[in-house]
């Protein structure tokens, strides 16, 4: 009697990982006994199931997928890649709101693959994390969509136009009515110049922060009860920086440039 296919590629990580590995092409044995550091003895029984469930032929010494293995395994990968995410700390993204995520952006969380969760020192509790302050320093642009400030952005975005800095930031209603009480001189100018460009999206926004510079990618996410966090996640990885622009693209189109405060 035949397993299920879901114990056949997933009851077993030789019988997985050969599938993913085969993804790529045709390999030999000898390549693939390399790969996992394995005998042919031990290797050639998870092979067979393979065979048998209709997932790999193999002509002399070289194995393939088949037609159905093709359809699952293009079907398993970015699967995998999503549970890889959600994996580096399954209470975190457990705990927090996903909700204001489009579809089609949360169909590709798996390019989050590779980020960091952040927990800052208390010390940097009122300002922005350092190693992306100074990250944007060296960068040509800062893009954030942000439903609050820290008590010295004023001075940091300042200090950033003053390299040449690129600055587009999105903000809410209700942040700009509270910029706007406030009265601040720094940022008036800033926008009154040109030379940081805001823009007001008229919804709620779901999280507290995303933000993009030349090096890194942020996301600070709400807690599902609405709470703030101060925990973050930070990205380095290519894929990220498409996933965020792509975010950060999606609220400018509903946003209205401020020319003044």
């Amino acid at each position: 009697m035949k397993k299920p296919l879901l114990d056949v590629i997933f009851m077993s990580e030789k019988r997985k990982n050969a599938l993913l590995l085969l993804q790529d092409g045709p390999k030999e044995m000898e390549f693939l006994l390399k790969s996992f550091d394995t005998t042919r003895q031990a290797f050639l029984p998870q092979v067979r199931i393979l065979e048998e469930h209709h997932l790999v032929s193999h002509d002399r010494d070289t194995y393939e997928l088949t037609t159905i293995g093709k359809l699952i395994v293009d079907e398993m990968t970015p699967l995998i890649d999503k549970i890889e995410v959600l994996d580096t700390d399954i209470d975190y993204w457990g705990t927090h709101q996903l909700d204001f995520i489009p579809p089609y952006l949360l169909a590709r969380i798996n390019e989050l693959g590779g980020c960091k969760i952040i927990n800052p020192p208390l010390i940097e509790y009122f300002h922005d994390y350092t190693d992306f302050y100074e990250a944007s320093k060296k960068s040509k642009s800062l893009f954030k969509a942000t439903t609050f400030f820290y008590s010295k952005d004023e001075i940091a975005f300042s200090e950033l136009v003053a390299r040449n800095v690129r600055i587009n930031i999105i903000i809410t209603s209700n942040l700009l009515e509270r910029m706007q009480t406030n009265k601040s001189a720094i940022f008036a100018e800033l926008i009154k110049d040109k030379k940081l460009h805001l823009y007001v999206y008229p919804k709620e926004m779901g999280f507290l922060s995303l933000s993009y510079n030349d090096h890194y990618t942020k996301i600070r996410f709400l807690k599902n009860d609405g709470d703030f966090d101060n925990k973050f996640l930070l990205c380095s990885n290519p894929e990220s920086f498409k996933w965020v622009k792509e975010m950060f693209e999606h609220y400018l189109k509903e946003a209205t440039p401020i020319t003044e405060l």
